[in-house]
């Protein structure tokens, strides 16, 4: 997948018509996103659930359509559909959506653990959003675990490491680390420092952005609130990057 030098992505859940004491719904929700390749990504979906106690206790299907658009040439669009579920109990949540674009296995599933350290466990499975990816059927595979480490009233960390499977030979070794600091917390603002890395075993395999190794260190301002029924979520970022055979040059990150 390519570096996003910059990134701009929208998220909107726009609609949810309960009924039965919440006990089933129906939920629209839209993303859209693009970078400094021109690529762009639409997923818009409906989700049907017969069972929607809460946010985080649901039973359902979910349909939805994806639109490729890599480096600016051609769409391609693609009708998904998943079985979907959450629940909890305790401290212990989990959820899944797995389903299928009618080649392959697609979705993801993940448990957590929710303590003052808290812990998860994911993995996902989706398309590469690049000519090869979207023309010729190239997919990743990518599993983990993150930690959450708490360091005061107004600071934690975020531990994540992972290997990512892709279509062929290669398979990408992944660690992350954020530091959090909450600086006004009415406005929900916050200071990081979000640094990741990662190591190809096969680099340069596809069309896809694998130098052997590749580091990046971003400081990002983010506002996060809550409007009535809404989300709002505002970050950005300016650092630094650096893979195999090139020099130190700039990060860039914008997301809405």
């Amino acid at each position: 997948m390519n570096v996003r030098a910059f990134f701009l992505a929208g998220a909107c859940a726009a609609l949810a018509t309960p009924c039965a004491a919440q006990e089933r719904a129906i939920t629209f929700d839209t993303f859209a996103s693009t970078d400094a390749d021109h690529t762009q990504v639409v997923r818009s979906g409906v989700n049907l659930d017969w069972s929607h106690r809460a946010e985080d206790r649901y039973q359902g299907i979910r349909l939805e359509k994806a639109w490729f658009k890599p480096l600016g040439g051609a769409t391609t669009g693609f009708e998904r559909a998943y079985l979907r579920y959450a629940d909890r109990g305790g401290a212990a949540s989990w959820s899944a959506q797995l389903g299928t674009d009618g080649h392959t296995v697609l979705g993801s599933a993940n448990a957590a653990l929710g303590s003052r350290w808290r812990k998860e466990a994911f993995i996902e499975r989706d398309i590469l959003e690049t000519p090869r990816g979207v023309g010729d059927g190239i997919y990743y595979t990518f599993a983990g675990a993150a930690l959450d480490v708490p360091l005061g009233e107004r600071d934690s960390a975020t531990l994540v490491a992972g290997a990512q499977a892709f279509t062929g030979r290669n398979v990408r070794l992944h660690l992350r680390g954020n530091y959090v600091h909450l600086v006004k917390p009415d406005w929900g603002l916050t200071a990081q420092l979000r640094t990741r890395w990662f190591h190809s075993t096969v680099p340069g395999e596809s069309d896809y952005f694998s130098p052997r190794w590749y580091a990046e260190v971003l400081p990002v301002l983010q506002v996060r609130r809550r409007v009535g029924g809404w989300r709002l979520l505002g970050a950005a970022g300016f650092g630094a990057q650096r893979n195999a055979g090139a020099p130190w040059r700039t990060a860039r990150y914008l997301n809405l």
